[in-house]
C-alpha cells in the first residue's frame, strides 16, 4: 500500500548508533577508479536533493526509478527524520515516480551491519519508502537493485543520488546510471553522529573533485556520458534556483 505524500514529511526520530564493517567493495574499485577518475565525476552536482528536477528525468532522459543514500543526503547520519532542506527534494521525487520507484540503498540500514534489518524497518516505516536490502556495500549490490524494481530493464534507467563519490557515484557510473552528487546536509555539530572515517574521506573527495585546481578540473571534463541525457545544456536537471551550477 502506498504511503500519502503527507506521511512522507510527518516522521519521529530515533538516532541508532550502528557499527559499520570495512567496504570490501569500495577498497577493491578503489583501483579502477585511480586508473579512471572520472568513475567518481557525477553528472549532476548540487547543494540538496531539492535542487534536482525529477519530472525532466523521468520524461526526457529515460530514468524510471531513483535511488537515494541515506545519511547526509536524506536525514542527518544515522537518523529517520527527514532533513528540511531534503523534504522537498524526496516529494519531488515521489510525485514523479511514484512510491514504487523511489528506494534508498544505503551503506548501514539494509545490510549485514543492520542485525534483522531493524534499521531498515524503521526507515521505511519513518520516511515511507523501501529501503533495498543487499549483501555487498556500494560500488556492489546491483542485483539486489534491478531485482527490486521489476520496471527497469537496464541499469541506465536508474539514477544514483547521494552525498559520497568514492560509493554513491561510482557505483552508479560503474554501470551507466545517472549520477547525481549532493553536499553532505549536516556539517560541524549537526554532523557529530557521522561516521568519522566516512566523513574524513568525504572531505578529500570533494576537494579533489571540485577544488580549484587543474586535476579536479581535467576529471570534471571527461564525465561518463548517460546513455539518454544529453547534457545539462539541452535538458536541464538542475532546478533555476539551484545554489550550484
Amino acid at each position: 500500500q502506498q504511503t500519502s505524500k503527507r506521511q512522507c514529511c510527518v516522521f519521529v526520530s530515533r538516532p541508532l548508533v550502528m557499527v559499520q564493517s570495512i567496504n570490501t567493495k569500495a577498497l577493491v574499485t578503489l583501483a579502477s577508479v585511480v586508473r579512471r577518475p572520472y568513475l567518481a565525476s557525477p553528472h549532476i552536482h548540487v547543494a540538496t536533493i531539492s535542487e534536482v528536477n525529477y519530472t525532466a528525468m523521468r520524461e526526457r532522459c529515460g530514468i524510471r526509478a531513483v535511488l537515494f543514500d541515506k545519511d547526509n543526503t536524506l536525514t542527518a547520519p544515522y537518523e529517520r527524520v527527514i532533513h528540511p532542506d531534503a523534504a522537498d527534494g524526496l516529494r519531488n521525487a515521489l510525485e514523479a515516480f511514484g512510491h514504487s520507484n523511489v528506494a534508498i540503498l544505503s551503506n548501514s540500514a539494509g545490510t549485514k551491519d543492520d542485525p534483522g534489518y531493524e534499521d531498515a524497518r524503521g526507515i521505511e516505516e519513518a520516511l515511507g519508502i523501501a529501503v533495498i536490502r543487499h549483501n555487498e556495500k556500494k560500488p556492489g549490490g546491483l542485483r539486489e537493485v534491478l531485482d527490486h524494481f521489476p520496471g527497469v530493464d537496464d541499469a541506465s534507467q536508474l539514477c544514483m543520488v547521494g552525498d559520497r563519490l568514492l560509493t554513491d557515484i561510482v557505483f552508479g557510473n560503474l554501470y551507466g546510471m545517472l549520477t547525481v552528487h549532493c553536499e553532505p546536509l549536516c556539517k560541524g555539530e549537526d554532523n557529530k553522529n557521522d561516521n568519522k572515517i566516512a566523513s574524513v574521506i568525504r572531505s578529500g573527495e570533494n576537494a579533489l573533485m571540485y577544488g580549484d585546481w587543474f586535476g579536479g578540473r581535467m576529471v570534471r571534463q571527461k564525465t561518463m556520458p548517460h546513455a539518454a541525457w544529453p547534457g545539462e545544456a539541452s535538458c536541464p536537471l538542475t532546478l533555476p534556483n539551484a545554489s550550484i551550477n
